[in-house]
């Protein structure tokens, strides 16, 4: 379980002070990877060295899905996933609207629950909807093979929930060898129904902070070299 501690942030608003960043240690092992979509690749990795000082890296393509990706690591475990259309994938499914985007913004996240046989259970036990554990992979550009199993929930209202991953035990995980520099500070979820999504939280066993707010939407923050701070909302 991840303590309620994670991403304290005042309702009014959330400022970062160097005591913060030092508590930041404390972000839940549970947060794998968080995802910025973008319409061109390219774009979105100046984007992100613009606001970070750090150029997130080439990850590789995902075949039949019509994106690519470029990785920077957010610390131990975590890292962010920059995620746009492929095109040499043309005609692919635009899972997450990525092309009818006209500046980045989160489109997804994603947790690491352990062993998702054994989730499973306790999403079925919950009464909550899913597919999976589903295998998947990619090839990164020096040829080594990525391996994970996915398991999604059938509703996951709109990218607010997570997907869920579990990485082979031969795989590097990509917040190791990405780019590294930067480090997530605050992730939380705001939206008016703060309460019914935090419940869905708890009996997933995300202790994630949900607040209050006008728009539905999950939003954080990143650290980058000499303090740089990167917002970045859905």
């Amino acid at each position: 379980m991840i303590s309620r501690r994670f991403f304290l942030a005042s309702t009014a608003g959330f400022a970062l002070t160097p005591e913060f960043t030092v508590a930041s240690d404390e972000v839940p092992t549970m947060l794998d990877h968080i995802l910025l979509g973008c319409n061109d690749l390219d774009r979105g990795i100046d984007f992100v060295e613009k606001h970070t000082g750090v150029r997130a890296a080439f990850g590789g393509v995902h075949p039949g899905r019509g994106t690519r990706n470029a990785l920077l690591s957010l610390g131990e475990r975590h890292y962010l996933e920059i995620i746009a259309p492929d095109p040499q994938q043309p005609g692919a499914p635009d899972h997450y609207g990525l092309l009818k985007l006209t500046e980045p913004r989160l489109v997804g996240w994603a947790a690491h629950p352990g062993d998702l046989n054994r989730f499973a259970i306790r999403l079925r036990d919950a009464g909550l909807a899913f597919d999976g554990p589903n295998p998947g992979s990619r090839k990164r550009p020096d040829g080594r093979l990525l391996q994970w199993k996915t398991l999604n929930l059938k509703d996951d209202l709109g990218g607010l929930l997570p997907f869920f991953i579990e990485w082979s035990t031969d795989t590097i995980h990509p917040s190791v060898d990405s780019p590294a520099g930067c480090k997530i500070v605050h992730f939380e979820y705001a939206g008016p129904d703060s309460d019914g999504v935090g419940r869905i939280f708890d009996l997933m066993g995300l202790e994630i902070l949900a607040e209050v707010g006008e728009k539905s939407q999950i939003r954080g923050s990143i650290n980058g070299p000499e303090g740089k701070i990167f917002d970045v909302t859905s």
